[in-house]
């Protein structure tokens, strides 16, 4: 008779296409019913932690939610850190584990249902007559939510008789919020009058807007207002016309670019939740600027919102166009006044800083100008995620994401690569990552390499230091030993699992990645420029963070030194 695990993993994968993970003794039989009984497809990963990171990459990418797996135990709480981001990224993903026996803890099993709630993370336990229907719900959850779920399977039920096997429901999820109470509505007819009068409108997107599916209600809404545009950090490429588009706001975004933001009069935000790195800590809009938001978060993320809409992005974009039409309202001509190219420019940078390392800003704007085209670019955390993020420009928001900054963690770079390779197998992966990152997720660059092959590059920003740290406590006068990491060869520990490995120290070594580019995917090997950068370069987001901690560099120092 088919098993609790069989019902396991036959529910699952009515509903999943891909897992991810590590087995081990809690989690074999549902893997092997998995291999053996449906068409899902299971890849391994060398830590738990990366089997998260890998579904995370993989939903970000595709929209499609992914799964996880671990062992109880060791296995389990290996995977918290990635969980953590992913509830706090709202990111929908499902970790099937092993858990204790429910005769009873043994001396080694830990209560994994209270450490996946410290982190926010819900927990549905299967039981022998309930299996399937209890996937179904962790399934439906992580999907209404946009939260992972852990789905556990005691140790003595796993290979317990469980009846036939039968199709699973399909789940239940809620519609789009619509803004139809009189407040909501009220709103809205104050949103439309706003832009109708404005004389500099801007329209600001975000992630949420993108999962709306509200890019074309925005062109709309944007052509009919005149509306300049521009993004957070993980909404780039909403808006379908670039021409009249900032692009990144916040620490990320051009100077000249946000300068423009504050002569805005009228701004009307979708989908963004307007943290401190979007807001520029409070100064991306001017005091007189009238800031409307539209989201579904209870209320106002940001004390300059003026007013707030709770609802779907699509569907108050579209009211808001729908009552502009009505009331025959015209675009501004603002935007078509404004030369907007030279705005989004950035520092092209020295090509060589003081220290004789290699300029950050120089090395970014030439890999940007060498990249393929088609590419997902995936960023592990620390100071080095300004550069990407400033100086490769990527088409739509699910071509760009940062595994690790919701949390503000480190290490999750080199699984993220094969997650999105799995979700997307034509483009190009480019990972970002630092030398202390790069270090911390080393277990994986194997199945970065393994997974991605030809279609994969990693770029290394090796500073030879925690650069984040240096910046905000080193500037302080504390003690540096802590935060240096002696130099690493990236370039040489690729090669030990079959990628190439070129150590960028000029950047004439940058070249090899137009060949690599020229070349057919399937005849290149996986990529790795472990380029040798200046720490003394401070991207300009953490300029910003500096400031507001009241971190200054020392008055006798030459530009671009921290000495």
């Amino acid at each position: 008779m088919p098993t609790v695990s069989a019902h396991v993993a036959h529910a699952l994968a009515q509903h999943i296409d891909h897992v991810f993970g590590v087995m081990g003794n809690g989690n074999a039989y549902v893997l092997d019913a998995l291999e053996r009984e449906t068409s899902a497809t299971y890849t391994a990963v060398r830590h738990e932690a990366g089997g998260v990171v890998a579904a995370d990459a993989y939903h970000r990418a595709s929209g499609r939610i992914a799964a996880a797996t671990a062992t109880y135990g060791a296995g389990f709480t290996n995977t918290l850190t990635s969980l953590a981001e992913a509830a706090q990224a709202h990111v929908p993903l499902v970790v099937i584990v092993g858990d204790a026996p429910t005769a009873g803890p043994r001396a080694w099993d830990v209560d994994q249902i209270a450490l996946a709630s410290a982190v926010g993370v819900r927990t549905y336990t299967v039981g022998r007559t309930d299996a399937a229907a209890t996937t179904v719900i962790a399934i439906e959850h992580a999907l209404t939510y946009r939260v992972p779920t852990v789905l556990a399977v005691p140790y003595d039920v796993a290979t317990l008789d469980a009846g036939p096997v039968l199709p699973a429901p399909e789940p239940r999820l809620p519609a789009a919020l619509a803004p139809s109470s009189p407040f909501a509505q009220g709103t809205i007819r104050e949103i439309a009058a706003a832009l109708a009068g404005a004389e500099r409108p801007l329209l600001l997107a975000g992630r949420g807007a993108w999962i709306s599916g509200a890019g074309e209600a925005l062109g709309a809404l944007a052509d009919l207002t005149g509306s300049i545009t521009a993004t957070s950090a993980l909404g780039r490429g909403v808006f379908p016309n670039a021409a009249f588009d900032l692009g990144v706001t916040g620490g990320f975004g051009a100077e000249g670019a946000m300068d423009l933001i504050r002569d805005a009069d009228v701004a009307v935000v979708f989908g963004a939740s307007l943290n401190q790195f979007t807001m520029r800590f409070g100064e991306l809009f001017a005091p007189t600027t009238r800031v409307f938001q539209v989201d579904l978060a209870p209320t106002a993320t940001h004390p300059h919102v003026g007013g707030y809409v709770r609802g779907d992005a699509t569907l108050v974009a579209d009211a808001i166009v729908a009552a502009l039409r009505s009331a025959g309202s015209a675009p501004t001509g603002w935007r078509e006044s404004v030369d907007l190219t030279p705005l989004r420019a950035y520092d092209p940078g020295d090509g060589i800083a003081p220290d004789g390392r290699l300029d950050p800003r120089s090395v970014a704007a030439r890999i940007g100008e060498l990249l393929p085209a088609d590419r997902i670019v995936v960023s592990d955390g620390g100071h080095f995620i300004g550069w990407a993020n400033m100086y490769w420009p990527v088409a739509s928001p699910d071509r760009m994401m940062m595994i690790g900054t919701a949390f503000q963690s480190i290490g999750q770079g080199w699984p993220s690569v094969v997650g999105a390779s799995m979700a997307d197998t034509d483009a190009t992966v480019v990972l970002t990552t630092g030398d202390g990152g790069g270090l911390m997720a080393l277990a994986d660059l194997e199945s970065a390499v393994r997974v991605a092959g030809g279609r994969g590059l990693a770029v290394v920003w090796n500073d030879a230091a925690y650069g984040a740290e240096v910046n905000l406590y080193g500037l302080k006068g504390l003690a540096r030993e802590p935060m240096m990491i002696p130099q690493v060869d990236f370039a040489a520990l690729a090669s030990g699992v079959g990628a190439e490995g070129v150590a960028v120290e000029r950047i004439a070594d940058l070249e090899r990645l137009g060949t690599w580019a020229a070349t057919p995917a399937a005849e290149r090997p996986f990529l790795v420029l472990d380029c040798r950068i200046s720490g003394d370069v401070i991207a300009p987001y953490q300029e910003e963070i500096m400031r507001v901690n009241g971190v200054t560099r020392p008055v006798a120092a030459a530009p671009g030194s921290l000495d």
